[in-house]
């Protein structure tokens, strides 16, 4: 009872009903900082420490996404609480274990899909799931095999649940089709906004106000939860398929790209692709999204993910930046620019299929809600919205790169 009540403190408002309901399937959407992983985390504590018997299962798209995300945050909910001495948390296999009981946190990536079919706990049983970033998973098979691998009987005072929780980016997904439009006694589900976190700042409060005053279309989503809509989008040819890269290297003529939108409130987005200048497409096979990073840093990054020696395409209005990357070991050079030249490139690029690899979620995200900016009465203008654009301006300067075209640039 003292934990109970001690959670209430701590947890804070709005998620009451998240809490305490047993429905099968606890899907739960919303804005950017409102408390959705957090209090995922803090419950998942709560949970392994009020009932003896159950164990968790921690699931994402791709297993090398779950260090910095879940993990980081139930390491976080264990500190909250006042839990550290009673658990033990290991990174190599990523788990945590709950010592006065043996009780396990598990972590899985979707990615290997034999090693979440083939789970079984020493103590008591698998029963809870929490899948986050949902909307990730773009393959609802993929789901229904892990909602399969809970089975099997519970004790009285137990129950099975899977928990999603994801910011709505498109309004397309199997999510909403199959838990949202659909009535089902089994389904709980939930919307949250930044304002029922009652933590947040003066200074986060004013980016989401700013957002809903100037960037509607994004504040839909990040502000208010809402379903992405994908009317008006700018690139409508493309297609999320599993590809190997080595065998698209293959075709004959086929250009790499490698390329680079730099920001820092905004994310830098390194794009990788190949392009298919014959058969008009592009093979986007890799990515990387972050935001308040030094040089130093995407330095660090390129060489990591092993493309230092790749000619890397970069903004060029960023000329210390890309000198910098050059001392850093990164063949970094600037992309050409010409007047009218991001529509100039939209428009070429509007003549290719895009063929994305499941693993480039950001570069999905984007290119799902890249869309004309519209006028006050409605109408889309020339003008594509920056908020989904690093990414795609990122993929147009390697595209310049790989044309080799003297007349032809983006910006």
């Amino acid at each position: 009872m003292k934990t109970k009540l001690y959670f209430s403190s701590v947890a804070g408002g709005g998620y009451n009903d998240f809490f305490k309901t047993k429905r099968r399937y606890r899907i739960v959407k919303g804005s950017r900082a409102s408390k959705k992983s957090k209090s995922t985390a803090l419950d998942i504590v709560r949970k392994i420490i009020n009932h003896p018997k159950c164990n968790w299962l921690v699931v994402r798209r791709y297993a090398c996404t779950l260090k910095d995300s879940c993990y980081a945050d139930i390491l976080w909910a264990i500190e909250r609480l006042g839990k550290t001495q009673d658990f033990k948390c290991k990174v190599s296999p990523l788990e945590i274990t709950y010592l006065p009981t043996g009780q396990k946190i598990l972590f899985r990536g979707l990615d290997d899909g034999m090693k979440i079919t083939s789970l079984s706990v020493s103590q008591g049983v698998l029963c809870f799931v929490w899948v986050e970033e949902a909307f990730e998973i773009t393959n609802e098979e993929d789901f229904n095999k892990l909602d399969l691998s809970i089975r099997g009987t519970v004790p009285d005072d137990l129950f099975k649940q899977i928990t999603l929780t994801f910011n709505p980016w498109s309004e397309e997904t199997w999510i909403k089709s199959r838990f949202f439009d659909k009535k089902n006694p089994d389904v709980f589900l939930k919307t949250t906004t930044w304002r029922c976190n009652e933590w947040i700042d003066e200074n986060d409060k004013k980016i989401f106000l700013d957002m809903e005053k100037n960037n509607p279309r994004r504040a839909k989503v990040e502000s208010y939860g809402q379903w992405g809509i994908s009317e008006g989008l700018i690139f409508e040819n493309f297609t999320e398929k599993e590809f190997d890269p080595n065998e698209i290297k293959l075709i004959p003529k086929i250009k790499s790209s490698f390329s680079l939108d730099f920001g820092f409130t905004d994310p830098n987005a390194f794009i990788c692709a190949l392009i298919d200048f014959e058969e008009y497409k592009i093979y986007v096979f890799d990515e990387w999204y972050q935001t308040n990073v030094t040089n130093k840093d995407i330095a660090k990054q390129i060489k990591k993910m092993g493309y230092e020696h790749e000619q890397i395409v970069c903004d060029s209005a960023e000329p210390k930046s890309i000198k910098e990357l050059r001392e850093r070991g990164i063949n970094a050079v600037p992309a050409k620019k010409s007047a009218n030249s991001v529509n100039f490139g939209i428009q070429f690029m509007q003549n290719f299929e895009f063929i994305i690899h499941p693993k480039c979620v950001n570069f999905l995200t984007e290119i799902k809600n890249y869309a004309w900016v519209k006028d006050k009465n409605g109408k889309n203008t020339d003008i594509p919205c920056h908020s989904f654009s690093h990414g795609m301006d990122s993929l147009r300067y390697g595209i310049l790169s790989a044309k080799k075209e003297k007349n032809f640039s983006f910006n």
